[in-house]
């Protein structure tokens, strides 16, 4: 079966100029500010790439970079600076609770990553506006969102179907379980109707929509597999494992699964082509594209605010 890879500059095209022409069309010049307070090479590049990309939509970016022990302050001096209508911090910092810490220390209002936790908290509890009227939608992380619109791109989501249900009879094993990726995107597609199998080092956990309503929270259960074990049930397969070394094992997967890879290293082998049917070796540009989306939103957030105390 020969295999079609597609680039998330491709995937992030259309997004991108939804977002330009939305920019220029209302004449507005949302600001966000990064934070770097770190020396990773994959946090800069991520930053290069947020730049570039802002520059070209109409975005205006500026990067800010402090020392690690001063990033609650610098975060809390944009906060309370209506000049800006976005805020994001480049991880790891502290690459410990103190980095949950210091997410939860950006405003609710300016958190383009969706990382505090009203965001995080509503996504696992399948709550998808933020007012009872349902006209203000949630923001969803930025990297799991980004996997979600790769996925539509390749069709894995069925339309026909009603929302909630989308992804049902998809059986989705995602290698990753941190709580910036890997958690909330097994939540995500689990609310969307998909087995899915989250894997890492310790075990396998099956999230599964709950009973109910089509729009029930997800439910977790644990499981007696192992990666091997789930490799050949995998429909579509999502890594990111932050290692060079970690390899997924291509004979294990079976013919026209869809792979997508969003680590910085690569975690699928040159021959991922022989089995699978579509495959994206990263997400990198989508994730960026989503960012500026979240940020377009909290920015009209912020204009309906202003005018209902004016």
């Amino acid at each position: 079966m020969p295999c079609k890879t597609l680039l998330a500059g491709t995937i992030a095209a259309p997004f991108r100029s939804e977002l330009k022409e939305e920019i220029a069309k209302s004449g507005i010049a949302p600001l966000l500010v990064g934070f770097l307070a770190n020396e990773d090479p994959a946090a800069r590049k991520y930053a290069e790439w947020t730049a570039k990309t802002c520059e070209e939509t109409g975005v205006r970016f500026e990067l800010r970079e402090c020392p690690r022990e001063r990033l609650e302050e610098k975060v809390v001096e944009a906060n309370e600076d209506p000049k800006v209508n976005g805020i994001m911090v480049y991880y790891p910092v502290f690459g410990d609770r103190q980095d949950q810490y210091l997410q939860n220390v950006v405003s609710t209002s300016k958190d383009v990553e969706g990382l505090t936790h009203k965001y995080v908290y509503n996504m696992y509890h399948n709550i998808r506006y933020l007012d009872e009227a349902e006209s203000r939608k949630c923001i969803v992380p930025c990297t799991p969102l980004a996997c979600i619109k790769v996925l539509e791109h390749l069709s894995v989501y069925n339309a026909v179907l009603p929302y909630g249900n989308r992804l049902h009879g998809r059986t989705i094993v995602i290698v990753n379980r941190s709580e910036v990726v890997g958690r909330p995107l097994a939540a995500l597609l689990a609310n969307d109707g998909a087995r899915v199998l989250s894997v890492d080092v310790n075990d396998v956990k099956e999230f599964h929509r709950g009973p109910g309503i089509s729009l029930s929270r997800h439910e977790v259960t644990e499981t007696d597999y192992q990666l091997a074990d789930v490799l050949p049930l995998a429909d579509v397969i999502i890594t990111g494992v932050p290692s060079p070394s970690f390899k997924i094992r291509t004979e294990a997967l079976k013919d026209g699964v869809v792979a997508v890879n969003f680590s910085t290293a690569k975690n699928f082998n040159d021959d991922i082509k022989s089995r699978a049917s579509l495959y994206v070796p990263s997400v990198g540009k989508v994730t960026v594209a989503m960012l500026q989306r979240n940020l377009l939103r909290l920015y009209a957030y912020q204009q309906e605010e202003s005018s209902s105390k004016a």
